[in-house]
């Protein structure tokens, strides 16, 4: 029982990562509202050392369209601003010589479809996740059957399993259909 305990427990783990991984996912795609983590893939050259931006500056949203980016140094100003344009995420920074100003560009409908594609990759990655802890806990139960652990407890274990499958199968459709209104909403 305790083996089919720790199965149970250890395929939700997996579950929970592969919604968490999807949730981190859907924050790089902009659903065009400014955020700082537009910008989570920047790395600048800090002194020899690639360093993310949030750790050489200040990143801030003043409102939906823009994102203000003041460098703790102010010799940074150029290394930053040619980090954001290496980094290739389709922004043109522009310095003033305090702080760096980008200005997110309105989303296209061309590319609000584009970006509900990218989300439904996710998503679908998300449950092949999902799918394939279910898979390796099932094969976990029938070794447990083999050696000896009774029919019918490895049968109500590989229902749980399955329940927990359609749970969590459920949460990244919800997750999904969250993330699709907001990119297509204007």
């Amino acid at each position: 029982m305790e083996e089919i305990e720790f199965i149970l427990d250890s395929t939700k783990e997996s579950m929970i990562g592969s919604i968490a991984h999807l949730e981190k996912e859907f924050l790089n795609i902009r659903a065009g509202k400014a955020t700082p983590q537009m910008l989570g893939s920047v790395f600048v050259d800090y002194y020899g050392s690639q360093t993310p931006l949030s750790q050489v500056s200040n990143v801030s949203v003043p409102d939906a369209r823009t994102i203000t980016i003041q460098p703790y140094e102010k010799a940074m100003l150029h290394p930053i601003e040619k980090a954001i344009m290496i980094a290739n995420i389709g922004f043109n920074p522009m310095n003033n010589g305090d702080v760096i100003i980008i200005s997110v560009p309105a989303l296209t409908e061309e590319r609000r479809r584009d970006l509900v594609k990218q989300a439904k990759v996710e998503a679908e990655d998300a449950k092949i996740g999902i799918r394939n802890a279910r898979k390796d806990a099932n094969t976990d139960i029938k070794k447990l059957e083999k050696d000896g652990t009774s029919e019918d407890v490895c049968k109500t274990a590989e229902d749980d399993i399955q329940k927990l499958t359609d749970g969590f199968i459920r949460k990244v459709d919800e997750h999904l259909a969250t993330k699709e209104a907001e990119i297509m909403k204007v």
